[in-house]
């Protein structure tokens, strides 16, 4: 596993079971905002569901690769980010992320995204990096675009949220284009 510095105040460290009650708390007190846009929050009732996740999040990065990591600022846990399960075939993967109310807006999921990605294309040899986001989640989409991520198109009726279904933009960024954007 991997911890990288980002700046002399925040750093990305893996996920590991003594990080539960930390990250249970930050999803606690930011469930209001997480809530809009992640399907999962409402399950999170107790320690041990953010346990589970870690666990699953370890077993996930020993068996295939994947990485999650907690953004880490000032000491305080802050936010996730991790790849998904990777397509080793086709060298490819896709990022999610959150960040905890009163985190937004710092550049710190830029930060933690653009370091991400470097991973995915210079350690991993990936092909091809997604990014997938509501689009009416407009702080989210920002994050690719403020990156360079291409927009490939609209799924409509992705994902059921507490509001109904909404449409996920797909943003898509390959090696030879972060070569250039880099």
């Amino acid at each position: 596993m991997f911890t990288y510095v980002l700046d002399e105040q925040t750093e990305l460290k893996p996920l590991a079971h003594q990080h539960a009650k930390q990250l249970f708390d930050l999803t606690n007190r930011s469930r209001d905002k997480l809530r809009e846009w992640l399907p999962w929050v409402d399950s999170i009732t107790e320690v041990n569901h953010t346990l589970n996740f870690i666990k699953n999040a370890v077993k996930q990065g020993a068996e295939n690769g994947g990485i999650s990591a907690g953004i880490w600022t000032r000491g305080e846990l802050a936010g996730i980010i991790g790849f998904h399960e990777i397509d080793w075939r086709n060298r490819s993967v896709s990022i999610g992320y959150w960040l905890g109310k009163g985190y937004e807006g710092q550049g710190l999921m830029s930060s933690a995204c653009r370091t991400f990605i470097d991973y995915a294309f210079m350690e991993m040899h990936l092909n091809r990096v997604e990014i997938r986001c509501a689009t009416g989640n407009h702080p989210s989409r920002a994050i690719p675009e403020r990156l360079g991520f291409v927009l490939e198109g609209i799924v409509r009726e992705a994902e059921q949220l507490a509001q109904g279904h909404v449409n996920h933009a797909i943003y898509g960024m390959i090696l030879s284009e972060w070569r250039q954007v880099r």
